[in-house]
């Protein structure tokens, strides 16, 4: 696989009691998503979060944390999370809220 099943466990047993979750492969990794929205997933190397572009500076301040670009251009409102910033609990459930907090603003799919 093209990502690490540890983290992606970590991800599903911090999402396990939030209703609307499904999982998707994506991005050549496995996302998850609330109500149909991208909420966040593992790939290679790391992870990823959908925190939208008004929350995304206070992302970006967590350590290990950095904008995400797979093509080379920044992808706005989605950062990058190192596998160490994943494994650390309080940094990934900061990021966690901020991106929950996201896709639950939004209308589901």
């Amino acid at each position: 696989m093209a990502y690490d099943d540890g983290l992606a466990a970590l991800m599903r047993d911090d999402l396990a009691h939030t209703p609307g979750i499904s999982e998707k492969k994506m991005f050549g990794g496995l996302c998850f998503l609330l109500n149909g929205h991208m909420v966040c997933g593992v790939h290679k190397g790391g992870g990823m979060f959908r925190v939208g572009k008004p929350a995304e500076p206070d992302a970006l301040n967590i350590e290990g944390c950095a904008p995400l670009s797979f093509t080379g251009r920044p992808m706005g409102g989605m950062v990058d999370a190192s596998e160490d910033l994943i494994g650390d609990d309080a940094r990934r459930a900061a990021l966690m809220a901020l991106a929950l907090a996201h896709a639950g603003s939004l209308p589901p799919k």
